[in-house]
């Protein structure tokens, strides 16, 4: 099987990446034990503990969710400025997946336990990646660290094993990649796929069928996920700090995280770039 090539990876920031093709076997890496603070990646674990409990009877999906006071942020998503914040839980963990809804997030970690969401990772094996603290508007030294962290290796194994059906079950993979597909940021690894950032719920450029989830901060950018093309699968994890640069390094960041799309594109699809009839 052909590996694929990395490009140059800025220094100065704090990198770990893996690419797993779907028979588990390593594609690309650097450095993919290396712990960085991931953001809103560590939703995915509040997305599989959501999707269990309806699986298993314990939430009923369309139950209203409640924003406690205490746990009101604004920022990243779509909740916050909405008249009726009164959402199902269902399509609560779908704003979470789609526009990674703080408020959204929030709420529903009220309801299924912040504990209960940290005991997600560990439970999976992983021992560096979790979701670590509710989203806030203002993180200060008495409040945890940062609201999630993990490793290139143990979020590329995380998406192989959602696209495997192997989270939990196959009916709580399924629903997690299902609100997954909704994510409409396709700044990083996926802005190379030329997917329509709005509707791609089903395979679209080059048959590319594209599941991730992103995190940004002002130091940060993760993109993680699963793409599958007509001539191969992958799984993927890259992530980025530069928490202790005096630069702002996001224009390297991204055009790496860019070109390491186009090598998973080239890689799943089998075809040049510009290798697409007109529809």
């Amino acid at each position: 099987m052909s590996v694929i090539s990395l490009p140059r990876l800025d220094p100065r920031a704090r990198w770990s990446v893996r690419v797993l093709a779907d028979d588990g076997s390593v594609l690309a890496e650097h450095a993919p034990d290396e712990m960085c603070e991931t953001a809103s990646v560590g939703k995915v674990f509040l997305l599989i503990e959501v999707a269990r409990r309806i699986e298993a009877g314990d939430v009923d999906p369309d139950r209203r969710i409640d924003i406690p006071a205490e746990h009101v942020v604004a920022d990243s998503g779509l909740l916050y400025r909405m008249r009726d914040p009164r959402l199902s839980v269902h399509d609560a963990a779908l704003l979470v997946g789609a526009v990674s809804d703080n408020l959204a997030t929030n709420a529903l970690l009220a309801l299924c336990g912040l504990d209960a969401v940290r005991a997600v990772a560990p439970a999976l094996g992983y021992g560096s990646t979790s979701l670590h603290d509710y989203i806030r508007n203002e993180r200060t030294p008495d409040l945890p660290w940062t609201p999630s962290y993990g490793t290139g290796a143990e979020l590329a194994d995380l998406m192989h094993r959602l696209a495997a059906g192997e989270v939990i079950s196959p009916a709580v993979s399924d629903q997690v990649m299902t609100w997954l597909a909704a994510d409409t940021d396709t700044s990083m690894v996926a802005d190379a796929l030329l997917v329509d950032p709005l509707a791609h719920a089903e395979a679209e450029y080059q048959g590319m069928l594209l599941r991730h989830k992103t995190g940004s901060t002002s130091f940060a950018r993760i993109d993680v996920g699963h793409l599958r093309g007509p001539a191969a699968g992958v799984s993927y994890a890259v992530a980025a700090n530069w928490k202790d640069s005096p630069q702002d390094l996001r224009a390297p960041v991204l055009d790496a995280m860019r070109a390491i799309g186009e090598g998973l594109r080239a890689h799943v699809t089998g075809r040049a770039r510009d290798d697409e009839p007109a529809q």
